[in-house]
């Protein structure tokens, strides 16, 4: 069981028939209301004309705005004219660092895009300030695109911690290990016991960051060191991030090396006992589809990135209809290349469709499922965001659909997946804190932001000039 530092989620849980019939004298914080309320319940269809009342961080209310305005008053609202209200998006793996990376080298497989460029690039430039910088960069463009909670891996998780605290997001994040040196460390032993020490002192510390442990992928790290991850994350009930089933390269690894394929490989070492959110999953077959739904293992599907790198398709639709909870993620900037998550929502409604010949095999509801409920429950917190319920923590998003080139507007979800883009969102909540209204974004600084990202790029492209002379 994931261990989380939630008096919220115990207020939400215990007390939400008293939460949502509560008297208004002592009123709410805030409420947000849009034309179109979606509140990703499975078994609720969309409102119109609705509200999510806020209060502590917490939705206490979900309803019609007419009763919503006569039970409840609230130091703040944000209306809702033609806008769509929902939750906020999640995106399940990324490297938010790796901004800075952006563009940096491109149309290479994943082999060697990482052996020869990223890996040596990673060892020159990153820094605690290369990572505050890069990180900064990702959560604002984020922010600007209705993503409010992701799931990171990159290296001095610290500094990452500190500007999710400063920015108001939500985070999972991975401290790294792996068997090479890395950034700050000199190879397994110190970068495990690093990441060991990360979870320790950042469980149970801020109510919107998660530790864990991010063990870099099964070709990366040994058998042995797999297994002492598994001790380790669950002697302190921790989740687990990892990439898995990633590429063929990945494949042919571990079938010369172990005789198996990666999911039941990284399986019979205990990983699969663990709350694992594994990402990719592109290389599997139907036993690893049936061996991942069984363990509640959630999936984490990059189609943007996959197709960038060529490392195939995921059998997403095959996976949910086995029950695997799959989300969606971005990857890092240097694979996609940027963190958009409504272009991996429309990606992944039209990649199945023409991979497999059926138009119906990934309709736009499930595709916003996966950026939102499923996503959520992929990366084990579906209890506690992905949803607009009563209970459930205040992350949520307004698109604008007033232009005329979202007209006419026939079936909301639909034009969310077909139409819409990361421009159209208006509106960033996170835990009732409002991170962007009306496209400004009110908690990073964009000039100081713009100024530190220029300084970094100035390097790196000076050293990939003297790589190209030196190569030439």
């Amino acid at each position: 069981m994931l261990k989380l530092f939630a008096p919220w989620l115990l207020l939400g849980c215990l007390c939400s028939p008293l939460l949502a019939t509560a008297s208004p004298a002592s009123g709410a914080d805030l409420i947000v209301y849009g034309d179109y309320l979606l509140t990703m319940d499975a078994e609720q269809a969309e409102l119109r004309d609705a509200a999510v009342v806020v209060r502590d961080g917490v939705i206490v209310d979900v309803g019609p705005r007419e009763r919503i305005d006569r039970a409840w008053v609230a130091k703040a609202t944000i209306a809702g004219e033609g806008r769509v209200l929902m939750p906020g998006l999640v995106n399940g793996h990324t490297h938010t660092a790796m901004t800075l990376f952006r563009g940096m080298v491109d149309d290479l497989d994943l082999m060697t895009w990482l052996n020869q460029y990223v890996f040596p690039m990673e060892g020159r430039f990153v820094t605690p300030e290369f990572v505050r910088t890069g990180t900064e960069l990702a959560c604002w463009e984020m922010i600007r695109g209705g993503t409010t909670t992701f799931v990171d891996m990159y290296f001095y998780p610290d500094e990452i911690a500190g500007v999710v605290e400063r920015c108001g997001l939500r985070a999972v994040i991975g401290a790294p290990h792996i068997d090479y040196p890395s950034p700050g460390f000199a190879g397994w032993d110190d970068s495990f016991a690093a990441a060991a020490d990360f979870v320790r002192r950042w469980q149970g510390r801020h109510p919107r960051i998660t530790p864990a442990f991010a063990p870099h992928a099964p070709y990366t790290v040994s058998a042995e060191h797999l297994q002492a991850t598994v001790e380790k994350a669950t002697e302190l009930d921790a989740v687990v991030s990892m990439h898995l089933a990633e590429a063929p390269a990945e494949t042919e690894f571990i079938a010369a090396e172990y005789g198996t394929s990666p999911v039941r490989h990284v399986a019979g070492l205990g990983m699969y006992q663990l709350p694992l959110i594994a990402a990719h999953m592109v290389q599997l077959d139907a036993e690893d589809i049936a061996l991942t739904a069984a363990a509640g293992v959630g999936a984490i599907h990059n189609p943007t990135s996959n197709m960038k790198l060529g490392a195939g398709i995921s059998p997403a639709p095959a996976m949910l209809a086995a029950g695997v909870n799959v989300g969606l993620g971005t990857d890092g900037a240097a694979s996609n290349n940027d963190l958009d998550l409504w272009e991996e929502v429309r990606m992944a409604a039209l990649l199945h469709k023409v991979a497999s010949g059926e138009p119906t095999a990934m309709p736009a509801g499930q595709a916003l499922a996966m950026a939102t409920r499923l996503g959520a429950a992929a990366i084990h917190m579906g209890e506690v965001i992905g949803q607009l319920k009563v209970g459930m923590q205040a992350d949520m998003i307004q698109l604008d659909v007033t232009q005329t080139r979202h007209l006419p507007l026939y079936d909301v979800q639909s034009h969310l997946v077909y139409v819409l883009d990361s421009h159209d969102v208006q509106t960033t909540i996170v835990a009732g804190q409002v991170l962007m209204r009306d496209r400004q974004v009110l908690t990073i600084e964009e000039p100081a932001l713009r100024a530190a990202v220029t300084r970094a790029s100035d390097r790196i492209r000076n050293a990939l000039r003297e790589q190209q002379e030196n190569d030439a």
